[in-house]
């Protein structure tokens, strides 16, 4: 049964999304329809995310027969691959994927963690799974931690990158991994794109649509917003009858138009969290080579 040979493995809130659109775009690279199945972090568990996370445990996949089915779908593809970010963030996942695909190619893109943390929390807001302020659920992340919510809840703690990816470092070759900053992403979109294309080996002249997916803000109209919910009943009636890239086109258009300004990210509550991240930062800059003071401004 077919596996994949490359993974994309966070960080979540770094435009991941968008990468996983333009991989899946490229003639030569085949991506599971699914993004995020989880496997690697949850093999062999019954996914049971507590908290408001119900459609989470739904959309995971724990079985090996169930992820080979990701792929039944791979033609005369070179490049396979699947999304998952809960992988850096994961302490299983690296030891998973080793025993399974260990020739495995590993990319990252890592955004300031303070800035994801709010990112995520915009996310979560936006579609209605979180209701407090950013300071209370920041306060609220240890319970939250303690009660097993899906880590998209744990705003801080999945920021600090060193021990992350520290584990992939520890278990694949340096060559077997990719990683870049969100700031080249944005800034940068298409040569980011070519690198990748020659880390995975092919064509690197291809030239994907390189328009922002999962950009977060808060709905103008939230009932809009609420039609391309995973859960909603209209969304799932539709969807055997229009093909999969219409269905992504309308849905992204959509949401970018409907999408409003992002809340104001309280200064205080950011200063904090970059002194909070400060001593992660310094080591990982280390561990990529690559300054990373900007994210310590």
């Amino acid at each position: 049964m077919q596996m994949p040979n490359f993974l994309i493995i966070g960080a979540a809130k770094a435009g991941t999304t968008s990468l996983y659109s333009y991989l899946a775009q490229h003639p030569q690279v085949y991506m599971s329809e699914q993004k995020e199945p989880r496997f690697f972090a949850l093999e062999g568990e019954q996914p049971n995310y507590g908290g408001i996370t119900q459609g989470i445990n739904r959309g995971s996949i724990s079985t090996l027969e169930d992820y080979q089915k990701l792929f039944e779908g791979v033609t005369d593809e070179s490049a396979i691959g699947e999304a998952s970010t809960i992988y850096l963030y994961s302490e299983k996942a690296s030891e998973r994927i080793q025993y399974h695909i260990p020739n495995a190619k590993l990319i990252a893109v890592l955004r300031n963690p303070a800035d994801r943390a709010f990112s995520s929390y915009v996310h979560l807001v936006r579609d209605g799974f979180e209701t407090l302020s950013f300071a209370e659920g920041l306060q609220a992340e240890q319970s939250r931690r303690e009660e097993n919510w899906q880590p998209l809840w744990f705003y801080q703690h999945r920021g600090f990158y060193y021990e992350q990816l520290k584990r992939y470092f520890e278990r694949f070759d340096s060559g077997q991994i990719k990683v870049y900053l969100y700031e080249d992403l944005v800034k940068s979109t298409q040569t980011v794109a070519q690198d990748i294309y020659r880390f995975l080996g092919v064509d690197d002249s291809f030239v994907p649509d390189l328009t922002r997916s999962n950009v977060s803000g808060i709905p103008k109209r939230r009932w809009l917003q609420n039609l391309f919910m995973k859960d909603n009943p209209l969304k799932s009636a539709v969807k055997p009858l229009l093909p999969k890239q219409i269905r992504k086109r309308i849905s992204r258009d959509v949401h970018r138009k409907n999408t409003g300004d992002k809340p104001t990210f309280p200064v205080e509550v950011r200063q904090q969290l970059v002194e909070t991240y400060r001593e992660d930062i310094l080591k990982l800059q280390d561990l990529l080579n690559r300054d990373l003071s900007i994210w310590l401004k």
